[in-house]
């Protein structure tokens, strides 16, 4: 049932990235000056930062902590992506609270 909503979840993210990039009304040749604006620069490092999210997202709810900080963490990360994955490789204590790969079911 969590493969299926984290599949779901991924999906329509995906989807919503797509739906909203920006369109300009006048389009010309991408140079480097503007590729950081509407070029494939931007959509890049926007991807890998989308990637290292989601792989934050992933290890956050594998974790054994308490729901209330798994929910945290995760809204930290959501709102502020990038700093929030720096935040969280810093300073989350990861290696205490490693749960070895599975899932921890919810009481």
């Amino acid at each position: 049932m969590f493969n299926v909503v984290l599949n779901l979840l991924l999906q329509f993210s995906l989807a919503a990235l797509a739906l909203g990039a920006p369109v300009v009304q006048d389009v010309s040749a991408t140079t480097a000056g503007n590729s950081w604006q509407y070029g494939t620069g931007g959509g890049i490092i926007g991807f890998i930062v989308l990637v290292l999210d989601i792989i934050v997202f992933i290890e956050v709810l594998k974790s054994n902590r308490p729901p209330l900080h798994k929910l945290l963490w995760c809204l930290v990360v959501f709102l502020f992506p990038i700093v929030g994955m720096i935040v969280y490789w810093l300073f989350s204590n990861r290696a205490e609270h490693n749960s070895g790969g599975s899932y921890e079911p919810l009481p």
